[in-house]
């Protein structure tokens, strides 16, 4: 049976769950713009044959983040050092993200929360680390984790500081971050397999489940309480350099300003290490702040069920508040495009990254632009860049 979806007046924003909490965020912000903050980050998972399709082989996506941050800064005319890697089919989310941030003039931060190298634009280094790979249970050092969760505390903090009436929106860049994903949903105690997403059109939840089971196996968290976990010690464990920082983000902003996390999978995942991180720390956030938005390919992937996953961070043993976050999507279909990368969308392919959905949710709000007005815009960006590419 199909979930509710729930339009806006502007029917170009759905929401999928806590339908009177998306409507009030919603209301509270329209006709405002955001500050878009960009958490980068690298897990050794990605490097994995087949268990992405951010960057054609496992050498195009050691810079897929690279690439993706250089293009949002500079845009299509740029000579890049680290130009966008083909995909297998498709293009880039960053073209969505870009076209929207450079229209509206909407302030972008990039953060290095952990790469293999260090981008080619101005970034704030947080001092990480990139991620081993998950399978092994001990994908990086307990210290490096606590630090960036402080420098995440310390960014929500200055990030909000900034926006007079707005709203932040944090996004990621993270190769093989759906897997890490999975593997601290479970972790958590969330019901999570079969229903994340990937960049591949049909989700290979085979290879992300086997993973994750050995991460966890290594740490024998079957041995342990559900309730004794230490949230950072699991991402530690089997998570990436991301999500820790943006959870610090988030609980730290969401104490002044809204908060939109940009992503699916990933956030959801991000989600529910706020509410495990707050519980086991005792720290302060405002929950009805933060609301999780995402692309349509993404809230209604037919071969996951971010619906279903959203709604079961609220049936979790290890935390007793705040349980499901408002799912919201953009409705921007490249069905009608006339270029190919971007109707391959429609077959799946991408769906979803650098805040790709929630720039587009920002442009719905503040400007109240409509399918065609984001069309046009993603459009011309693409144009722009085959055209500095020949």
């Amino acid at each position: 049976m199909p979930h509710a979806q729930f339009p806006m007046p502007n029917s170009q924003i759905r929401i999928y769950t806590q339908k009177e909490q998306g409507e009030e965020w919603l209301r509270r912000y329209r006709g405002y713009l955001p500050v878009f903050a960009c958490v980068l980050g690298f897990t050794e998972t990605g490097l994995i044959p087949g268990i992405s399709a951010a960057g054609r082989t496992p050498e195009d996506r050691k810079y897929t983040a690279c690439a993706d941050a250089e293009f949002l800064y500079y845009g299509p005319e740029h000579k890049a050092q680290y130009p966008l890697p083909p995909l297998a089919a498709g293009a880039s989310p960053v073209l969505i993200s870009r076209a929207i941030f450079e229209s509206l003039k909407i302030p972008v931060h990039l953060f290095n929360a952990g790469l293999p190298q260090s981008p080619a634009v101005p970034v704030i280094d947080l001092g990480g680390a990139s991620a081993k790979c998950l399978s092994a249970g001990a994908a990086m050092e307990i210290t490096i984790v606590h630090h960036l969760f402080k420098q995440g505390l310390l960014w929500g903090e200055r990030l909000a500081a900034s926006i007079q009436q707005g709203y932040l929106i944090v996004g990621e860049c993270v190769v093989g971050g759906t897997t890490t994903a999975l593997a601290i949903l479970t972790g958590l105690g969330i019901e999570a397999t079969g229903k994340v997403n990937s960049s591949h059109p049909i989700c290979n939840h085979t290879q992300k489940w086997a993973l994750v089971q050995a991460g966890l196996e290594k740490i024998n968290l079957q041995s342990q309480s559900q309730n004794s976990i230490d949230p950072l010690q699991l991402v530690a464990a089997v998570g990436d350099p991301m999500q820790v920082v943006v959870a610090g983000m988030a609980i730290a902003a969401s104490r002044s300003c809204g908060v939109m996390l940009a992503g699916g999978t990933q956030m959801l995942a991000v989600y529910a290490l706020i509410r495990a991180i707050v519980q086991a720390y005792a720290l302060s956030w405002q929950p009805e702040a933060v609301v999780v938005g995402t692309t349509r390919w993404v809230a209604e992937d037919p071969t996951g069920a971010t619906v279903d996953l959203a709604l079961n961070l609220g049936k979790s043993s290890l935390t007793q508040s705040a349980g499901i976050p408002p799912l919201l999507a953009t409705h921007l279909s490249f069905a009608d495009s006339r270029y190919p990368q971007l109707r391959a969308y429609e077959q799946g392919f991408v769906k979803e990254g650098m805040g790709a959905g929630a720039a587009c949710i920002a442009a719905h709000l503040s400007q109240d632009w409509q399918q065609h007005e984001l069309l046009a815009a993603i459009e011309a960006q693409l144009e722009r860049l085959s055209t500095a590419l020949n």
